[in-house]
This record gives C-alpha cells, structure tokens and sequence, in this order.
C-alpha cells in the first residue's frame, strides 16, 4: 500500500508538474508567438484576437468569413455535424445563400463558394479561399469607396500558400485581411 502511494505521489508530481512546466518552458522559448495563442494586436498593443480563432464580421465593409454554428466561441468549438439531408442544415443554408445575395446583389447563387456556406469542424476556422474572398469584393470596394482592384491586389497580398507547401489550399485569413483592409485609410 506505501509502495503504491509513492509511486502515484512521484508520478503526479513528473506527469502533473514537472512535464507541463518543461513543455510550457520550451514551447515558450522555442515559439513565443505560438504558445500565447498566436494573438493579433493593434497598433497600440492591444489584443484583438488570434489567427487561429475566427471572428464574426458582419458590416458591409469588412470580408465575412465562414459560418459559424458556435458564434467563433472558442470555449467549446465544434459543429451540429448535420447530415445533408438534414432539414435544419438546409434551412440554415438557404437563409445564408439569401442573406448573402441580398448583401452582394452581383453575384449568382451557383457562383457562392461552398467555405461561405459550411462550418468548419471546429467551427473556429479563422481562414476563407481566395474565392471566397474575391466574391465579396464588388461589396467592400463600394462601402468603402475603394478600387476593386485595389482590393483583390490586397487579397493576393494576405494569401498563404498550403501548409508546408503541400497540405491545403491557398487561403486568406479573414481577421488579418481586414486589419490590412483598414490601414488603406
């Protein structure tokens, strides 16, 4: 009994303790920027989010990113995972396509990318497509009074390649897009 209570003492004290500080250690020297969440501020050092996390835009001068079903609340990411023969998946979806025509008049149903339209796994993603974003130009460049292409030169200029040049698609990251969107003024 006095063996197996050292034993449950010394192993809390190695996988409860002294691994989480050596990896917390490390990853902290290693990758700074990365441990602390990967955070975004603003030019005054304020935090305004994270690269990671999507965030919800919905005024008509900003890139709207992907939908949503857990509002981007990273205390409990994850999606109604609804099969598509699901009617409240359909309902949802046809609400979306509505509101998204109705705030981007020139653009056909058939032509809305599929990443405006479904959540994530996590419901957390923080990234579109290029596409995604290039159909939402014709709404920003009016809000704002800005040159198209001035606009799609600012989405190639915030598009990342895929991971390690190999896993994914080019993508643009919403909540940088739009910072970047900002500092045109």
């Amino acid at each position: 009994m006095l063996k197996n209570l050292r034993i449950s003492l010394v192993l809390l004290v190695l996988c409860g303790l002294i691994y989480p500080l050596t990896m917390t250690g490390l990853a902290q020297a290693i990758m700074p920027n990365q441990a602390e969440g990967s955070l975004i501020t603003d030019p005054a050092g304020k935090v305004i989010g994270s690269e990671l996390i999507g965030q919800s835009f919905s005024a008509p001068q900003y890139f709207t990113g992907r939908v949503s079903s857990i509002t981007n609340n990273a205390a409990g990411s994850g999606s109604n995972n609804y099969a598509p023969s699901n009617p409240a998946l359909k309902e949802r979806v046809e609400k979306d396509v509505a509101a998204f025509l109705a705030a981007n008049p020139g653009v056909k149903k058939e032509d809305i990318p599929a990443d405006l339209l479904t959540n994530s796994a996590s419901g957390l993603d923080p990234d579109l497509s290029v596409q995604a974003a290039k159909i939402q130009v014709a709404r920003i460049a009016q809000a704002r009074g800005l040159d198209p292409r001035r606009l799609e030169q600012l989405i190639a200029e915030q598009t990342v390649g895929p991971s390690l040049g190999l896993f994914g698609e080019p993508r643009v990251n919403v909540l940088k897009l739009n910072l970047a969107l900002d500092q045109l003024r």
